[in-house]
């Protein structure tokens, strides 16, 4: 019989270093929000790639904020470190050749952890100069064996193969725990749509409107072979609510117009969208109504 492998990878860094992108490239299709903001990502998405008799589980872990304030971010922080401790692998994910502070300190909670891990750079393509990774590889070795050092370009699948390779190489011999072969879903999770809908809110309308909002799915039903959802975007105060809306109601009809086409592409379905947006006073400051929303968890998308 022929000897499984399986294990669990997380993916950590500071935000907005390309961890979902690297998420969605190594999965060839989309289970994590992408978007220029820092903190897109509030849960940690598992996600699974089966090659032959290696099985990956990712886990596609928040941003780690180590200031935080914020309940939110305290929530998101406790999760993401969490996820360090239960893994089989860690990937390091910087960006470009830079080595900043928040990196520092996303590196010193590796050390303490002392997992398995590889370093990895990502958007090396918008690095002229490949030798000035040399002293940064030097600089981060001197305080933790790394594994490997790989470098890649998530966004446009360079050196991601090179880095499967390198995984395959440190997972622990266990059977799989997945199907090798999975069925899509015919119709998305309400998990996956809510987060559809906040990345469209998040690229629409960029710095006008802080990570101060969440979408909950209350209907979705089959009609005549097109699908049916209504969606509540909620807002920590009346004034975001107004912005949401835009003038006329322009921004929240772009915002589902983009969520709808893309769920048709997705399914290849006629789809009905309908969104509403309602204020929920510091919800992002309860610690008890942020996990009721499930912040923070794990969410099997796939």
């Amino acid at each position: 019989m022929t000897k499984q492998y399986c294990g669990y990878i997380s993916i950590v860094g500071k935000p907005n270093v390309g961890k979902s992108t690297l998420l969605n490239t190594i999965l060839d299709k989309k289970i994590s929000i992408t978007s220029r903001r820092s903190q897109t990502t509030r849960n940690n998405i598992i996600g699974v790639k089966t090659q032959d008799n290696y099985q990956m589980v990712f886990l596609d872990t928040p941003g780690i904020h180590l200031k935080a304030t914020r309940t939110l971010n305290k929530v998101l922080n406790h999760s993401a470190l969490s996820v360090i401790q239960d893994s089989d692998l860690v990937l390091f994910l910087l960006q470009r050749s830079s080595f900043q502070d928040q990196d520092k300190q996303v590196l010193q909670k590796i050390i303490e952890s002392k997992p398995k891990a590889i370093c990895v750079f990502n958007k090396l393509d918008q690095v002229q100069n490949k030798n000035k990774l040399l002293p940064l590889i030097q600089e981060i070795d001197s305080q933790f064996s790394f594994l490997e050092y790989v470098p890649i370009s998530a966004l446009h699948n360079n050196g991601v193969v090179d880095l499967l390779e390198c995984i395959k190489n440190y997972l622990p011999k266990n059977k799989h725990l997945y199907p090798a072969t999975m069925k899509s879903k015919e119709i998305p999770d309400n998990f996956f749509i809510s987060e559809l809908v906040r990345e469209k809110i998040i690229r629409s309308l960029s710095d006008e409107l802080p990570h101060e909002t969440y979408v909950v799915v209350e209907t979705k039903s089959m009609e005549r072979k097109m699908l049916s959802v209504g969606v509540i975007i909620y807002v920590a105060r009346p004034s975001q609510k107004s912005i949401v809306i835009g003038h006329e109601g322009s921004n929240l009809k772009r915002i589902g117009k983009q969520t709808r086409i893309e769920l048709e592409k997705i399914l290849n379905i006629k789809v009905m969208l309908k969104t509403f947006v309602k204020v929920n006073k510091n919800w992002n400051n309860d610690a008890q109504y942020l996990s009721s929303l499930g912040v923070g968890t794990s969410q099997d998308v796939t």
